[in-house]
């Protein structure tokens, strides 16, 4: 059994993928992981012990392209590009697959719904967060030029017209591509790709998914890739130095605004009399001085820092959330874009951490966040939340999709 697993996007959408990667062939199956080739990717789902099958060109330039807006195109038509380039990816990485699974971004999975149609591939949609899939009990995301109607009270009827606004943005672009390669067009593209079935690789303690009549969502558990990595010697040398660190790093967010915010974390952090981590990511942080409270690191092994450390500060990715939580760490999140506001939601309803206001900090607002994540009931709430936080969400997941593709229980779309 081999199966092709596709995304394109940052760190928080590949590594889900290498611990299903890693799950499935656990349990003596194949996996192949479509993914951007940039070098951290490529190390990473090396160390799941899968190939890599590159996506049509690596995030971070695509991502400094588009901010860029180089070549200059609208959000349909840089859609369409990638829709477009990621099915010629996938359809050569396809062969010789039994399945598909995709998750990422739209274009990228409505590449692979169709990649799977075409080599007549049972086909899987998976979400990070249940905010992406309908539900009356929450409203859509928001698109560009797609704003969601404040003033309307039904979020039924505002997922209803989410297909509408889905349809303006991707359907074009994707009746051109399936008219190209000899598929019928859909009225639908959102329900067409996400699928009435589709999984939910999220905590159940960290995103619960209430029961819906909008979709059949099964949820397993976040995927999470086993780190095995030794932290580097001289962030020992650090950690052991002095009182646990505060931890401030916004991952894949390449915002250069995230430098400034930077800036006024160390001196929140400081302000409090605590060192600080200061994780580079792809913002570039670095440190304002040559102060040896401040220690600047690059990609190291999360899960084992987290459990040494005061508070982590970050920005709501769902992969640093979970993380954290299950180290029992407290959180401050500011979130930036996407599903990142619930997650800082989640956080603070948890009473494991708090939700930042708004994705720019002042001294002020991070020093009163600060005092809450740091005060010793928030660390007791964390301690306790931590071990409800399942690590077996790939391995639920690896036996699902393996049973419904051996014993048709559940055949997935």
């Amino acid at each position: 059994m081999r199966i092709l697993l596709s995304t394109f996007g940052s760190r928080g959408d590949v590594e889900p993928l290498a611990a299903l990667a890693a799950a499935l062939q656990a349990l003596g199956a194949e996996a192949v992981v479509c993914a951007p080739p940039d070098p951290e990717f490529v190390e990473l789902v090396a160390r799941a012990g899968a190939p890599l099958a590159p996506a049509f060109t690596p995030v971070r330039k695509w991502v400094a392209d588009a901010l860029a807006n180089q070549p200059p195109m609208g959000l349909p038509e840089r859609a369409a590009m990638v829709m477009t380039a990621q099915y010629h990816a996938l359809s050569a990485a396809s062969d010789g697959c039994d399945a598909v699974l995709a998750t990422g971004l739209f274009p990228s999975t409505a590449a692979a719904r169709a990649v799977a149609e075409t080599r007549g591939l049972p086909y899987v949609y998976a979400a990070y967060c249940p905010y992406f899939l309908p539900s009356e009990h929450h409203r859509p995301h928001p698109y560009p030029g797609h704003p969601v109607p404040g003033d309307e009270p039904d979020n039924r009827l505002l997922w209803k017209r989410d297909i509408q606004t889905m349809n303006a943005l991707f359907g074009g672009a994707y009746a051109e591509l399936r008219a190209s390669i000899g598929l019928p067009p859909v009225d639908n593209v959102r329900d067409h790709v996400f699928t009435n079935r589709p999984l939910l690789a999220a905590d159940p303690v960290l995103a619960p998914w209430a029961p819906t009549a909008l979709r059949d969502v099964l949820q397993t558990g976040a995927w999470i890739l086993p780190d095995r990595r030794p932290l580097p010697p001289e962030l020992e040398a650090f950690l052991e130095a002095g009182e646990p660190p505060v931890y401030l790093g916004f991952g894949s967010m390449p915002m250069p605004a995230l430098r400034d915010a930077a800036r006024t974390a160390i001196e929140a952090v400081r302000a409090r009399g605590r060192r600080l981590l200061l994780s580079h990511g792809w913002a570039g942080l670095q440190p304002d001085d040559g102060r040896a409270d401040c220690f600047a690191l690059g990609d190291v092994n999360q899960q084992a820092l987290f459990p040494r450390i005061a508070a982590v500060v970050h920005h709501g990715g769902a992969g640093t959330t979970t993380t954290a939580a299950r180290a029992g760490a407290p959180q401050v999140v500011i979130p930036q874009i996407a599903d990142q506001p619930y997650w800082a939601r989640r956080t603070a309803d948890l009473g494991v951490g708090v939700a930042h206001e708004g994705p720019v900090p002042t001294v002020g607002s991070l020093s009163a966040a600060l005092g809450t994540a740091l005060a010793p009931e928030t660390r007791a709430r964390a301690a306790a939340v931590a071990p409800a936080i399942r690590p077996d969400g790939a391995t639920v997941a690896a036996r699902l999709l393996l049973d419904q593709l051996r014993y048709g229980r559940g055949r997935p779309v």
